[in-house]
């Protein structure tokens, strides 16, 4: 069973052998795909299943808390396992790469931004877009 399989079913998730499939992806993936990519990945492993089917399982893992959408300014919803782990995102914006990076620094300007404004930091998104520098 994969990590976001087992997830699910922890918390009591009816797990349908499409949804399996499903989470199998999301669990194998190493970039933040798209539906119709999610989709793609699935039906090479169960031609059976739908489009829609794949929107609606991204609903209920996203309502669950087992993956975070996140919207690239690329007009599509890319997904990844929602993780105790935070990390942030740089975004290519000439081949949509998504890059996850965490910097110590960025998080304690963050803290300490929000207490100057007297409020203790309990969650944030940071996303960077770039473009390659040229060499």
């Amino acid at each position: 069973m994969d990590r976001l399989e087992k997830i699910c079913s922890d918390k009591g998730m009816r797990m349908t052998e499409q949804r399996r499939v499903i989470a199998r992806v999301l669990s194998g993936a190493q970039d933040h795909p798209d539906v119709e990519e999610i989709h793609r990945r699935a039906a090479e492993i169960d031609p059976k299943i739908s489009i829609a089917t794949v929107y609606r399982t991204m609903r209920l893992f996203e309502e669950s808390g087992v993956v975070e959408r996140h919207d690239f300014q690329d007009g599509r919803s890319r997904y990844e396992e929602a993780t105790e782990d935070h990390h942030d995102h740089l975004i290519d914006l000439k081949s949509g790469r998504v890059i996850e990076f965490m910097n110590a620094e960025i998080e304690n300007l963050q803290r300490k931004i929000a207490e100057e404004h007297g409020y203790k930091l309990v969650a944030h998104r940071l996303e960077l877009y770039g473009v390659p520098l040229k060499k």
